[in-house]
């Protein structure tokens, strides 16, 4: 797994073989964090050609919002205390005029927008190009206005997770509402952060995340810092200007250029703290907001790693269990107990000997950790999981390592999305590191390992990448109330893994104006993933504006 801190947004639906690099979102296991991957299915149906969205150019005028001075309004409670420049700075971005063009068969068009590097001093930072997406409402009824989209990471692709979306969000929303999506600063298409070559990446996710003494301590924590190092080297200018802060106000602009008086959104995962971070700035253009599998902004990245742990703990318990109903489960029989002895002896195994996949990688505890991980987001998942565990039971490595790749958005010729590169670069610039040195990490295992006798170790020492970061954060935690704002609904899965459901009950509880709507399940997220109970009132918020009674809770 790789070594980064914060959080794991992954996948909707079934979990595919490794698609080419950038086709999926999901987010990081070592550092907590992932994303929603699309159905395989979905994005061959689609055809899209969304590489046409790495250019594009003015033309048709679109109306657009002024911005608000200073681009405040209610944002003294954010994470950040970044600034932006006066109305009449920000008004030329703004008031862009965006050039549409079909990039696929299906339906979906292409442009590119302008925002300042640097939002306190525009003229002098210069500009960042971002690739943007959408599939017009497809009516009938009347158009309700754009629906932008976040999958979570942070890191993944919104215009891939588009692609899902459009056509996978039930019929009733995509019928009135243009789909939008924009890939976030640093990420994919839109000016991403590089850090390491393919080859680098493959040392680095096979580090050893559970060291047995000094000289592997040594080894992960060098790994760790040529990781900082290489992005340092290789995005130096962008590492200052991709917080979630500065992606809000990318949003902000989007939403002014599209000719949206308040901004409409389902954010998933990581997407949630976007969407939350938005509404602390812009309360009052809060249209109709969905934050699903919600982070906690007020929780610090020591408590947030160790309640992912936790998450993961949680997650595979059900796993378990539900393996524990099949004829041939590769973890025993027995108890639930049992199968977590047998998972932490394959560990153990691959510690010391990891098993051959056919290819000149070998499966090592870490890839293998990051397998089983990658299969926690989503049951539908689990038989993959379960197969995969049968063959590194019959010493074949392969099928894991395929699951740890799927989750690294490695593809079947050794290249990588920039998914995790982008995700430590904004996990580290949001918020200060929790642990800075390897006594910080040994000092903190005894609480990891009590949160998660499984995972917690791995979680830990993940966590070190941001205290070598190059640059200092300029985030920190706080609650977001967003004064002001009309009705939030968030989202909790109670057996998220990624995403702890303790963490949406506050944060539907700090919002002035939030709405807590809860999914009894398994897996990461909830809203079109299958559940009607879910979909029917989420749709109901999106198309009439109705919340969900209080202590709603859907099966």
């Amino acid at each position: 797994m790789p070594h980064f801190t914060r959080l794991n947004p992954r996948r909707s639906g079934q979990l595919p073989q490794p698609e080419p690099a950038g086709a999926v979102p999901v987010d990081g296991v070592r550092r907590a964090r992932s994303l929603l991957r699309i159905p395989a299915a979905v994005v061959v149906a689609t055809g899209l050609l969304l590489s046409a969205c790495s250019s594009g150019g003015s033309g048709h005028p679109a109306s657009a919002s002024s911005p608000e001075a200073g681009a405040s309004g209610g944002s003294s409670d954010t994470s950040s205390s970044s600034g932006a420049a006066s109305s009449a700075d920000l008004a030329p971005y703004y008031h862009q005029k965006l050039k549409w063009r079909s990039c696929g068969a299906a339906g979906f068009d292409c442009t590119t927008m302008k925002v300042p590097l640097d939002y306190a001093h525009p003229k002098a930072g210069g500009d960042l190009t971002l690739a943007v997406a959408r599939k017009k409402a497809a009516g009938p009824g009347k158009r309700l206005g754009s629906l932008l989209v976040n999958p979570g990471g942070p890191g993944g692709s919104a215009i891939d997770y588009l692609q899902y979306a459009a056509l996978g969000y039930p019929a009733a929303v995509t019928a009135r509402y243009d789909m939008v999506a924009v890939d976030p600063r640093g990420v994919a298409r839109s000016a991403p952060v590089e850090c390491l070559t393919d080859k680098q990446m493959d040392t680095y996710t096979a580090v050893d995340t559970t060291p047995d003494d000094s000289a592997e301590i040594t080894k992960l924590e060098s790994a760790d810092k040529n990781f900082a190092a290489g992005c340092e080297q290789h995005s130096a200018k962008l590492l200052d200007h991709v917080s979630t802060v500065d992606s809000a106000r990318d949003m902000d602009v989007l939403r002014g250029i599209l000719g949206d008086q308040q901004l409409n959104y389902v954010g998933k995962s990581y997407g949630t703290f976007l969407g939350a971070t938005y509404a602390g700035l812009f309360p009052k253009r809060v249209g109709k907001l969905v934050l699903d599998g919600a982070m906690d902004p007020s929780v610090g990245a020591l408590e947030s790693s160790r309640a992912q742990a936790g998450g993961f703990e949680v997650a595979f318990d059900a796993f378990a269990k539900n393996c524990l109903q099949q004829a041939s489960c590769p973890l025993g029989t027995t108890s639930v107990a049992d199968a977590g002895k047998r998972l932490d002896a394959l560990f153990k195994s691959l510690d010391g000997h990891p098993l051959p996949t056919g290819t000149s990688r070998k499966l090592t505890e870490a890839l293998g950790t990051t397998g089983v991980i990658a299969a926690m987001y989503d049951q539908s998942a689990w038989p993959t999981l379960r197969g995969a565990l049968a063959g590194a039971e019959k010493g074949d490595g392969d099928p894991l390592l395929k699951l740890s790749d799927s989750y690294y958005e490695r593809d079947d010729s050794g290249k990588y999305s920039n998914l995790m590169y982008a995700n430590a670069a904004v996990n580290c610039l949001d918020l200060p590191p929790a642990l800075r040195s390897t006594a910080d990490v040994e000092r903190a295992l005894p609480a990891f390992r009590k949160a998660s006798p499984h995972f917690g170790t791995t979680l830990a020492w993940s966590s070190l990448v941001c205290g070598y970061w190059p640059v200092k954060a300029t985030g920190h935690a706080a609650r977001i109330t967003a004064p002001g704002a009309g009705p939030i609904l968030v989202v909790g899965t109670i057996r998220d893994p990624a995403t702890p459901y303790a963490w949406a009950v506050s944060l539907a509880d700090q919002l002035d104006s939030g709405h807590l709507l809860t999914y009894d399940g398994d897996g990461h997220t909830a809203y079109a993933r299958g559940s009607d109970c879910i979909d029917t009132s989420v749709n109901a918020y999106l198309l009439e504006g109705k919340v969900p009674a209080k202590g709603t809770v859907c099966k």
